[in-house]
This record gives structure tokens, sequence and C-alpha cells, in this order.
């Protein structure tokens, strides 16, 4: 069980990221429905409990560690190509809105230029990557347990201090803006877009567990685990709504508002996360078309840096809005070989559909 509880947290910190901590996602996908937003979260929670639970045992039934090997694999040769090329998108647009957020904690916080938290931003990862600074990543990857405490905390302390019922909040967080057309879809697309950011990563630690059984558990109870998460930030920015309405960090704003010297640490907490992401999410992308280690790496690593940069400029809560529900929609095709993919008896059988 123990083996178990360590994949389980180890998928919530896979999944869990700036976007999600921020409350912006939250707030987007969930909220902006209201009272249906809850029901948005649970549909949420039962598909990230049923896809990790596969992601890991498929990790643990296939033994690999390549990220294309397993995506092809997973999906075949065909589709496998599409999820590829929708893994390779989502890994540089991720890291474009990790840059563009630390921008938001320097404005929204510290009352700073939004450019010098993206500079900042860009500076050091461009750095970690380049220097491959692997104890530095796991440091700031250890903020993760105090994030699900805080989300915790600030969702009783929500709870108990509302000022206005949830009948009066509803129309309030139903004026919230949106792409998502409705609840079910918004739900749907927001497991979609976050398997799509995390599938290789847990199928490869699912590959670390020989038994299969250890490996299901522990993708079942970290979708769980994020499932309860995302009820309960749900309901700490629904019954703030009238609030934190506006703002691109709603769950900084609520911390802030509790105190000032909490909201200092949940900033910091915050950027630790947003560092986190991004290296990964960047040198997850250098790494898939240089060999890691090389002067034409370092190369790649600094203009792939500077690109994000820049794209950085259109704005976090932009980037939000715009990117992830299409990297939702594509995430779709993942979802669909996950699904496929855990019917399959055997590796060996997973493994003839690349020749076929």
């Amino acid at each position: 069980m123990k083996k178990s509880l360590q994949m389980g947290s180890a998928f919530i910190g896979i999944i869990v990221g700036a976007g999600f901590a921020s409350g912006q996602e939250i707030l987007q996908y969930f909220t902006s429905f209201g009272y249906m937003g809850l029901i948005a979260a649970l549909i949420s929670t039962v598909l990230f409990a049923y896809l990790g639970m596969n992601l890991t045992r498929l990790g643990s039934r296939m033994q690999t560690t390549s990220h294309k090997e397993v995506v092809y694999k997973m999906s075949g040769k065909y589709v496998g190509r599409i999820v590829d090329y929708i893994i390779i998108f989502t890994l540089f647009g991720v890291g474009v809105v990790m840059i563009a957020g630390a921008g938001s904690i320097f404005s929204q916080q510290f009352g700073l230029s939004s450019a010098l938290g993206s500079t900042v931003m860009a500076v050091i990862v461009i750095l970690t990557i380049m220097l491959n600074v692997q104890k530095v990543i796991a440091i700031i990857g250890g903020v993760t347990p105090f994030l699900i405490i805080t989300v915790v905390f600030v969702s009783i302390y929500c709870l108990l201090t509302m000022d206005l019922s949830f009948a009066e909040l509803n129309p309030i967080a139903k004026e919230q803006p949106t792409t998502l057309p409705n609840w079910f879809v918004s739900a749907i697309n927001y497991v979609s877009f976050n398997i799509a950011v995390g599938a290789s990563m847990s199928i490869v630690m699912g590959g670390t567990e020989k038994d299969e059984k250890i490996a299901a558990r522990g993708g079942l109870i970290g979708g769980l685990g994020l499932g309860i998460l995302i009820i309960l930030s749900h309901l700490a920015i629904f019954s703030k709504i009238d609030t934190v309405a506006g703002f691109e960090m709603p769950m900084l704003k609520i911390v802030d508002d509790i105190s000032p010297i909490l909201g200092f640490f949940m900033s910091i907490i915050l950027f630790g996360m947003i560092y986190n992401t991004a290296v990964s999410m960047l040198f997850s992308f250098s790494a898939r078309f240089v060999p890691m280690g090389t002067t034409k790496f370092r190369v790649f690593v600094i203009i792939t840096g500077v690109t994000a940069y820049v794209a950085s400029f259109v704005g976090f809560t932009k980037l939000v809005t715009m990117f992830y529900p299409v990297v939702g929609y594509l995430g779709l095709f993942l979802v669909g070989a996950i699904i496929y993919a855990s019917f399959k008896k055997d590796g060996k059988t997973v493994t003839n559909d690349q020749n076929g």
C-alpha cells in the first residue's frame, strides 16, 4: 500500500501545475458554471481515477522508459504520430503559459512589472535546462505537499467565512468568462488537457513498478486525490467569487485576503510550481528534438526559451482561455488511445500494433 500511496502522490504532483494552483483553471473550467461546476468536478474525479489507474497499469505492463516509444506502443503507428505531435505542442504551450504566469505573480502580488516576472522566469528556466540541475528541480518539486495543505486549509476557511449564500453567488459565478460551451464538455476537456500534459510521465512512472496491481492502485489513488483537490478548490473560489472575480490568480487573492504573510508564502509556492513545470515542459520539448548534453541542445534550449518568452506576452489569462481548451480537444485522441490500450491483454499485443 505504501508504494501505491507514493505513486498516487507522484501522479498528483505531475498533473497539478501552476494553472491549477493559481485557481485560474478551476475558475474557467468549473466555477464559471456555478452549481453545475460541482457536477463537472465530480465527473472529472471519476475520469481522473479511471485514466490514472490505466496509465500507471499500462506503464507497469509495458516496462518502458521512453516517451516516444510509449506513445507509439499505446496508440499504434498512425494515431501515435498524431498523439506525439499533440504532446509536443502541449509541452511548448504549457511552457509559454508558465512563463506568463510568473509575470502575473509579480504584477498581482508585488505590484511589479509582469514583464520582469516573465523575464526572470525565462532566464532561470533556460539556465537550469542548460546546466541540467536536477537537484534544484527536485527541491522545488517538494512544494506540492504545501500546496495540497494550503488548498484544504483555504477551502475550509472560505466555506466557514462566506458572506453570501451559494444561491446569491451562483449568478456572479456564471458571469465569469469561459470559452467552454457547457459544464459537461468542460469536465471532459479539463481531464483530456491534463492527461495530455501528464500521460507520458505517468506511464513511465508506472513502468518502475513490476506489480501491475500496485501500479494500478497508485494511479487510482492519485486520480481520486486530484479530484478531491479540484472539488475543494472549486468550493473555495465559488464561495468567494464576489471578491476574486477578475483576478488572474483567484486562489492567491483568497490567501492574500486571509493574511498578506500567507499570501507572500503562497506566491513563493506558486513561483516554485511554475518554475518546476516550465523546466519540465521545455526540457522535454527540447530533448524530443535534440540529443541532451550537446552544444546543439544548448542552442536549441536558448531559441526555445526566447520564443516561449516572447509568446508569453499574450498574457496568462488569455493563454489559459485560448490554449488549454484546444489541447483538451486534441487530447481526446490520447484519452481514446489510453482506453483502447487498457483493453489489450498484454504488452506484446500493444507492441504489435506499432507494426500493423
